[in-house]
This record gives structure tokens, C-alpha cells and sequence, in this order.
């Protein structure tokens, strides 16, 4: 069942990061009469896409500068949504409204990226906005339940699925990352600091080079958000790149928790998996 969105007051500040996600937020509110205003993170935001909308260019750690923007454009309610590679102490361009709350910034690095974007969340949330989630803004955008292509997991693949979701459950309390490989019961992957992409592409280099030597078109992709995570922060993400690279590592298919994980470009997904032969399903909660 789909959520219902949230009411938000308009307009709605989209702290933009990397991808496709903050435009399809973006025009999802702009559907429902929602005016977006894009605070884009330069080095990460697409520069051309953004000039679809109205937008300030931003730079990692200006909390001082997006306050004050997001006031004198009177948004009440501000989303974090966009890929975002975890910046080093060194490359935040601190402001005098960072410098303000400095402790509680040093404090929200000292975790993994839910603990960092929770916390980057709570100081925004100290200068009195409200922090929302894309669940709340744009619920269309989630991971429905069913399998959605034309291939459906096997018994196989299903034991698969329930061991790789074990192995997430397991991992969550150290804040690890969000999506795991199993082929044959045997955990090949985990996701790390390299994200999705990059374990896909570990996994094809292991059959290249033998290491794995399951038959193809075996083991499947599964993504959850950690057990406690905070779900307006930091949501599993997939689309075409995914099942791009879910086909070059040779899996039967993708596995992810319906309404928790966000897909970009739905169709094309779809399509692109359906024409290589995988299985994409979504998971009861």
C-alpha cells in the first residue's frame, strides 16, 4: 500500500546531492503545487539539471548559509536527498553558523553516514526547520512490493534473499552499508565505502578472475536501510545503473525492501532488467 505524502508547507528546500533523485522529488512536489527550492551541492548536484528550478549553489558545511537561505526563502521544511561521497574534516568550508554548532558537526562525524546525515539533520532542526524525507514528500518514488519484471525469483534465489536480509539485519548496528550479495548461500558482498556500484563491480571482477565459480545467472543483489535508521536520511537507492551492474556480475536478480529504498528511472529499470534476464522484486517490510 502506498504512503500517504506528508503536508509540507511550500516551498519545500531540496538539499540536492548527486543523481537523478532531487529533480524527480523536485517535480513530484512541483505536481502537487508544491514549489521546490534547490540548495545544490556544488562538486555534486548536475549543474544543467538544476537550472530547471529555482536554486543557490551551496558548499558542504555551510549550515550557517543554507539557514539563512532557506529562511528568506521561507521554507519551513528542508529534505536531504541525493548521492553525496562522505567529505573529509578538511574539505568542509566551515561558516560562522557552522562554526556556532562545530561540537555538535565533529560530533555527527565521528559515525557511519546514517550517524553523520541524523545529526547533520538535528542541528537543522535546532535553527527550527523541519527535516522531511523523501517517504514524506514524494511517496510514489518508493519500491513497490511484487516482483516487478518478467522473471521471478526461484527457490533458489529465495533462500538467498532471506540470508541476505539476516546478514543486513546483522551488520545495522555498525552502521556498515545497505545491501549485500549472496550466491548459494554463501555471502560474497557486502557494501562498503565504495556503495552499490562498487560491490556489483567486486563481484564481477571475482568471476573474471575465478574466485567465484557459481553458474551464472545465480545469487541475487539485496538492499534494506538499516535496523533504527533514521528513513528521512540516506534511503537505499537503485535504477538502470544497478541492474547494469547486477547483469555484468552475472545474478539472477535484485531484492530490495519495498517502501524504504527509492528507484530512479522506474521504467527504464524495468526494461533494462527484463532484457537482461533478471528478476527485480520488492520486499515486505
Amino acid at each position: 500500500m502506498m504512503t500517504a505524502a506528508l503536508e509540507v508547507s511550500s516551498p519545500v528546500g531540496l538539499i540536492a546531492g548527486g543523481g537523478v533523485m532531487p529533480f524527480a522529488v523536485a517535480d513530484s512536489l512541483i505536481a502537487r503545487g508544491v514549489e521546490p527550492v534547490v540548495f545544490a551541492l556544488r562538486g555534486a548536484c548536475d549543474p544543467v539539471a538544476v537550472k530547471r528550478f529555482r536554486h543557490h549553489w551551496i558548499s558542504v558545511g555551510q549550515i550557517g548559509r543554507v539557514a539563512r537561505l532557506s529562511r528568506a526563502e521561507n521554507c519551513r521544511d528542508l529534505v536531504f536527498i541525493g548521492a553525496l561521497v562522505r567529505p573529509a574534516l578538511s574539505e568542509i568550508r566551515l561558516d560562522w553558523g557552522t562554526l556556532r554548532v562545530l561540537g555538535h558537526v565533529l560530533a555527527a562525524f565521528r559515525g557511519g553516514d546514517d550517524h553523520l546525515l541524523s545529526g547533520i539533520g538535528r542541528i537543522f532542526e535546532q535553527y527550527g526547520f523541519r527535516m522531511v524525507g523523501v517517504k514524506d514528500v514524494a511517496p510514489e518514488l518508493l519500491m513497490p512490493e511484487g516482483c516487478l519484471t518478467r522473471a521471478s525469483p526461484d527457490q533458489s534465489a529465495i533462500a538467498d534473499i532471506a540470508k541476505g536480509r539476516d546478514v543486513l539485519r546483522a551488520l545495522s548496528p555498525f552502521d556498515i552499508g545497505q545491501a549485500a550479495v549472496v550466491i548459494g548461500g554463501h555471502v560474497v558482498g557486502v557494501e562498503d565505502i565504495e556503495g552499490t556500484d562498487g560491490l556489483l563491480a567486486r563481484v564481477a571482477r571475482l568471476r573474471a578472475e575465478g574466485r567465484i565459480r557459481a553458474p551464472v545467472s545465480r545469487g541475487v543483489l539485496v538492499k534494506a536501510p538499516k535496523s533504527g535508521q533514521d528513513l528521512r536520511f540516506d534511503l537505499p537507492t537503485m535504477g538502470p545503473r544497478t541492474v547494469e551492474g547486477a547483469a555484468l556480475a552475472q545474478l539472477a536478480g535484485i531484492a530490495i525492501v519495498a517502501g524504504n529504498t527509492l528507484v530512479a528511472e522506474p521504467q527504464a529499470m524495468i526494461e533494462a532488467a527484463d532484457a537482461a534476464g533478471l528478476f527485480v522484486t520488492g520486499l515486505p517490510v
